[in-house]
């Protein structure tokens, strides 16, 4: 019998005093209620208000009963908010994925940005080291992939971001230090350090050194950037990182960069499959990446 319209009416009841301004309130007649009012008493049995006083107040029994409302109709207020915004897209999961392993710097305004405007958001990462992350966003593992392959797949869809120059970095005492331009045949005695992802994956190869039909002596991976640079600086090998990147720890003096060849200059894309285009929240995602120029550090 006690329904949440009774919770509703006890509750504004309480708040403004007399039957009258609360029935202008919940746009009915005072005489409806009135009617709830004894509906609810007469079913319990008890005396809820007392009419007389002015403004009206509680029995002990209505204040129980007002107690309740005060607890449960907030929490009734924010479900009904909550399936409304996921109605309309705006609260959910949103998986990250990320090939460009040195992102993190710039994308991490873009994620405070998006977390301030989609709080009922939950951000994952995927660690990015997957054999095929495209595959995971075909299958729904991941929402969206920041990828430097627009891969034609039927069902995915690439927003272009920016280009960048993916350069070589060496140690400052490094031979290769004294070029402007590095050859495909200056590192097939060269120990590569690389994140740990396929070969093909990696720019210096796909588009440096496998067109050239040259391998490095050997590869050596790491998952965390600062760890790469640290090897390169220590003259354990040489690597390839984004121009940005580069800039970074040039500036520092640890690393100086080198020029690939003619340049090798790469497209850098956001991909999310097409049938999340009219998720409101994957939307706004890629609202804040459009139009994204290089980062300088």
């Amino acid at each position: 019998m006690l329904e949440l319209r009774h919770l509703l009416m006890l509750q504004t009841l309480s708040r403004l005093g007399s039957l009258a301004t609360t029935a202008d309130e919940l746009n009915l007649t005072a005489s409806a209620i009135s009617h709830q009012l004894k509906e609810l008493e007469n079913h319990y049995d008890i005396t809820l208000v007392n009419r007389r006083t002015r403004p009206v107040t509680f029995t002990p029994a209505g204040e129980l009963v007002l107690q309740l409302a005060d607890n449960i109709l907030p929490l009734v207020a924010r479900t009904k908010a909550d399936i409304r915004r996921l109605a309309h897209g705006q609260a959910g999961r949103l998986r990250l994925a990320s090939e460009c392993h040195s992102c993190f710097d710039w994308l991490m305004p873009i994620l405070n940005a998006y977390r301030k405007a989609y709080s009922d958001v939950e951000l994952d990462f995927s660690t990015g080291f997957e054999p095929d992350p495209h595959q995971m966003l075909i299958d729904g593992d991941i929402d969206l992939l920041i990828t430097a392959s627009n891969i034609p797949i039927n069902g995915v869809h690439y927003l272009p971001l920016f280009t960048y120059e993916s350069r070589l970095v060496v140690s400052p005492a490094h031979a290769l230090a004294a070029q402007s331009i590095i050859t495909p045949k200056d590192l097939e005695n060269q120990t590569l350090i690389a994140y740990p992802v396929e070969q093909k994956r990696l720019d210096i190869i796909a588009k440096f050194l496998e067109p050239a039909n040259i391998t490095p002596k050997s590869i050596r991976t790491t998952e965390l950037t600062a760890m790469l640079i640290q090897l390169v600086a220590s003259d354990r090998g040489v690597a390839a990182l984004p121009d940005w990147v580069a800039k970074e720890y040039e500036k520092k003096g640890w690393i100086v960069s080198r020029t690939l060849g003619a340049g090798v200059h790469c497209q850098l894309y956001a991909a999310v499959r097409k049938s999340s285009l009219n998720i409101a929240y994957v939307q706004g995602f890629l609202s804040l990446l459009d139009g994204i120029t290089k980062p300088d550090f």
